[in-house]
Order: structure tokens, then C-alpha cells, then sequence
């Protein structure tokens, strides 16, 4: 027979053996908690990069104009030339996609092929004034002037366009700046040459085929 040391020795193991199976089944039981991700690292942005400026346009046509002081066999005061110059200047710069050079010393005939000749761009424009010297005389020998131009191509100084333009006072419309003679007798010449070269300027442009009706003004 079984003494009752042996009974309790007994009933502690099977108490011990119980209290391991309940420790077993409370740590199964248990849920595992998920752990919460780190927040991710923000990618910084890059800047955008400034755009390139855009290389400017080149201009489509190129002149340079000039005129022959010294070719004529009447000596006009210079101011004469820098008036036809001048309209011829600013007519060429108002058409589209063209820039204009010009020249305020005597620029003769041979300068102007040889300078078209090394110019791979611009189309050399010669201007010359002639007719009879002008004085204070008759209103009519204003008349009596003309301005000749010629147009060479760049690289080949083959003649591109030629042609006359005459001071016809009827024509360009009035001029109001007093009597005639004198000091006014000048300015009254010059304003005539100014339109001469204007003229002289649109014919280049239809000579080369510049729609006039795109005309711009150049700043």
C-alpha cells in the first residue's frame, strides 16, 4: 500500500504537470501585437532646372547701304546724301526679318562690289545723286534731280536690282517749310531726297520679292 508521503509526492506532480499545460495554452492564446511600419522618408524634389535661353533669330536679310558722294559731277553738300541715305534706311528697316547697315562717308561703286564680294550675307546697296546742281534758283530744278541705286548680292556682287527714283514734288505729297530759296531752299531739297531714298527702298524691296505688306518696324 501507498503510504501518504508517496500520495502527496503524486498529487504535487500532477499539479505541476497541470499548472505547465494551463501556462502553455495561456501563452498560445495570446495574440501578438503587429507593430506599427516606420513612416517612410520623404524623397526631396528636385528643382527644376532654368530653361536655356533660345538663341535669338537671325535675321533673314541683310543690307548695307552707302552712297557715292564724290562720283557725281556736281558737288551736292553732304547732307544731301545722309537725307537720301536715310529714307532709304528706314524704309529697308520697317520690312520684316531684315537688318540694315549703313555707311555716312563717301561709298563709291567699287567699295560696294568689293564689299559685297566678301559678304556672304548682306546685299550691298550703292546710292548716287544726279542731275544739276542745286542753288537758289527755280523751284523746278528740284526736279531735275534724281537718285540712281543699285543692289549687289552678297558673295557674287552680281547686280540684284537697279533702277531711278526722281523728286517729283507733285508726287510725294507736300512739304511746308516756307519760301524756297535760301536756307529753306535746302531743307526743302533734303525732304525731297529723304522721299527719294524712301522710294528708292521700296523699289529694292519689290525687286527682291520683300512682300511690302509685312513691313515691321525695327527698333
Amino acid at each position: 500500500m501507498k503510504t501518504k508521503p508517496q500520495n502527496a509526492a503524486i498529487v504535487s506532480v500532477c499539479l505541476l504537470i497541470l499548472a505547465c499545460v494551463f501556462l502553455a495554452q495561456a501563452q498560445s492564446g495570446r495574440r501578438k501585437i503587429p507593430t506599427s511600419p516606420a513612416p517612410p522618408v520623404p524623397t526631396p524634389t528636385p528643382e527644376p532646372e532654368p530653361k536655356p535661353k533660345e538663341p535669338e533669330k537671325e535675321a533673314e536679310r541683310v543690307f548695307f547701304v552707302g552712297a557715292d558722294r564724290n562720283g557725281a559731277f556736281a558737288a551736292y553738300p553732304f547732307t544731301f546724301y545722309d537725307a537720301v541715305v536715310s529714307g532709304c534706311v528706314e524704309k529697308l528697316r520697317n520690312a520684316a526679318s531684315s537688318r540694315v547697315d549703313w555707311s555716312d562717308r563717301d561709298f563709291s561703286r567699287a567699295e560696294a562690289i568689293k564689299k559685297a564680294k566678301a559678304d556672304t550675307k548682306a546685299f550691298v546697296v550703292v546710292l548716287t545723286v544726279t542731275g544739276r546742281q542745286m542753288g537758289s534758283q527755280a523751284r523746278d530744278q528740284y526736279g531735275q534731280m534724281e537718285v540712281q541705286f543699285t543692289v549687289f548680292a552678297p558673295g557674287t556682287a552680281k547686280i540684284a536690282a537697279n533702277g531711278t527714283t526722281y523728286l517729283n514734288a507733285a508726287r510725294t505729297g507736300p512739304l511746308v517749310i516756307g519760301p524756297t530759296t535760301g536756307t529753306n531752299s535746302r531743307l526743302y531739297a533734303e525732304q525731297l531726297l529723304k522721299r527719294a531714298g524712301e522710294d528708292a527702298g521700296s523699289r529694292i524691296l519689290r525687286s527682291l520679292h520683300i512682300p511690302i505688306s509685312n513691313f515691321k518696324t525695327q527698333e
